[in-house]
């Protein structure tokens, strides 16, 4: 069993993580933990890959239809709340993700059905109560998202939308905890392609209730006479999407013996207390960064359109993060689980320094090139129909600050699991509720400053801080991390990012001066040479600074093409 142990473990996390095994595991965990992480993050990049795509395609035909006109934008106010419960509650690596693998991975099968009934139980109950309270409150509580939206017509007329939209919404808080229970109750029991390719369910039933609006109207959504429908379409086609989201999972559930939809009020269960334990501080603090969240639209509701397009840039940043930090923490957070024990730091150690050079090496040249190629990139997927040039200056603006921050949000990200991992959900609460005034000064300072960019570079800013923070934390809790050791890749990747868009910009303005393409197919052009040659310069840089995960994802790449 060592022996297969072993040679299961010994593969690649995304081309090159290593798995040693884990002494401390018994057989049959090794036996439930079998498949290697190589093949899982595999799988949860190529289904998190499928259900990003058409989330993209699913933005791409709101901007069409809406443009950043009061349908569109009463939305982003209205799915504040119930949205924001979604990604907090419902999302893979989210608290409730988060709190159900690290207890439920460690314990039997027969265990986890009544274990998981009883969480199901206590949570919906609560949850039951918050969607009753969101549909009861609603205006009140779309004036506290928005207060700018009450000094203007228009603005009255986007609020009128947002009650309506939240109102009918409102059951996806219940929803958000269903699913984020199910995604690690699945993920847990080594079930991996359901659930991260799931959300795409929300993308297909929101583009569906798109199409069927423009057949009725003729193809008129972006007259301001229908906004309203367009607004309530959009409502309704989030919620069924959650729902069919949360169904998708029940089946599964049911049909591998993890729990059905039996009411199980046994709340002194062992297990039930250590998963409340994880779950409700990591929930607090996920919590706290969504209130900064809410404070970016707080003060985006003072600046026409900004919540539109804070939300078509962030889909460009979180396709390509969602995938990437995906198949980064769902293979990993197991792995930190079962070394947890202080005999196991040292593994534990190799295993963060993996994880932040994989985010180094994926989202540092990501996060260079998106800043220079922002006008292309908004251009190729969003500039059509309602959505002109001038939306996509002002979008292009936005994402420019948000490629500046991508490593440091999935940074944040690795180390805030580690905390998790360890037991400790305290810590990243503490830091999450500092975060939340130093969110509303960098807020007040930066919009002031840089405009609608500014509410992004304030979300930049936090993520900096919180990582140095936790890092030395981190530091202290486990004894020592190799400073030394894990300066020179970071350094090294930081400045071969650096080349790299000097490289594509340069590229990009030659073409732009040489060619003078306007349109999709100009824009494809420069994104594909300019990217490329970016790209390019930056892979051959990183594969001269000799750093042993790069040559392990370098020869993983080549063996798959020669196959």
């Amino acid at each position: 069993m060592d022996k297969v142990r072993a040679r299961q473990s010994y593969r690649v996390c995304l081309f090159f993580f290593q798995t040693p095994p884990v002494s401390q595991d018994p057989p049959d965990k090794a036996q439930k933990t079998g498949r290697s992480i190589a093949s899982i993050a595999s799988i949860v990049a190529a289904a998190t890959l499928i259900s990003k795509v058409f989330g993209l395609v699913r933005q791409q035909a709101i901007a069409a239809a809406f443009g950043v006109g009061p349908a569109v934008d009463a939305y982003n106010y209205a799915y504040v709340i119930p949205g924001f419960l979604l990604v907090l509650l419902g999302g893979i690596n989210g608290p409730f993700h988060s709190a159900i693998v690290s207890v439920v991975a460690k314990r039997d099968k027969e265990d986890t059905a009544p274990l998981i009934e009883t969480i199901t139980t206590l949570i919906g109950g609560i949850l039951l109560v918050v969607t009753i309270l969101l549909v009861i409150f609603a205006n009140p509580l779309v004036d506290l998202v928005a207060p700018g939206l009450n000094t203007t017509d228009a603005g009255l007329e986007i609020h009128a939308i947002a009650v309506q939209q939240l109102r009918i919404m409102a059951p996806m808080a219940l929803l958000a905890g269903l699913i984020g229970i199910g995604f690690g109750t699945l993920n847990a029991a080594d079930m991996y392609w359901l659930p991260s390719i799931s959300p795409l369910f929300s993308s297909v039933a929101l583009i569906g209730g798109l199409g069927i609006l423009a057949l009725s109207l003729g193809g008129a959504i972006v007259e301001p006479q229908y906004a309203m429908a367009g607004g309530l379409v959009l409502a309704w086609g989030t919620l069924i999407g959650a729902l069919l989201q949360w169904l998708v999972q029940v089946v599964a559930q049911w049909r591998s013996g993890l729990g059905t939809l039996r009411l199980r009020f046994e709340f002194w269960r062992p297990g039930v207390k250590e998963v409340l334990k994880v779950m409700g501080p990591a929930t607090f603090s996920s919590g706290m960064m969504q209130i900064n969240v809410y404070t970016d639209l707080w003060f985006a509701s003072f600046i026409p359109g900004t919540a539109s397009a804070l939300g078509y840039a962030g889909l460009l940043v979180q396709t390509p993060l969602g995938i990437l930090s995906n198949a980064i923490l769902v293979p990993l957070m197991p792995i930190f689980s079962r070394l947890s024990d202080p005999e196991n730091w040292d593994e534990l150690k190799r295993r963060i320094r993996q994880g932040l050079v994989l985010t180094a090496l994926t989202m540092l040249p990501l996060g260079a090139l998106m800043v220079v190629l922002a006008m292309p990139i908004v251009r190729a997927v969003y500039e059509r129909f309602a959505f002109d040039r001038e939306a996509t200056e002002f979008v292009a603006a936005i994402l420019v600050a948000y490629g500046a921050g991508m490593f440091f949000y999935l940074g944040r990200d690795v180390l805030v699991r580690v905390f998790y991992a360890l037991g400790d959900g305290d810590t990243p609460f503490k830091i999450s509720v500092a975060n939340i005034f130093l969110n509303a000064l960098l807020d007040y300072l930066l919009i002031n400053a840089f405009g609608a960019p500014g509410l992004v570079l304030a979300t930049v800013g936090v993520n900096i801080v919180s990582m140095v923070v936790l890092i030395v934390l981190l530091d202290r809790k486990i004894d020592g991390l190799p400073w030394g050791e894990w300066f020179v890749p970071f350094g090294g990747l930081t400045v071969a990012s650096a080349i790299a868009a000097a490289a594509s910009w340069g590229t990009l303005v030659g073409l732009e001066r040489g060619l003078a393409m306007d349109g999709f197919f100009g824009a494809m052009l420069e994104l594909g040479l300019a990217g490329t040659l970016g790209l390019g310069v930056f892979g051959a840089i990183a594969m001269q600074l000799g750093l042993p995960e790069v040559d392990l994802f370098v020869s993983r790449i080549r063996a798959k093409l020669g196959r």
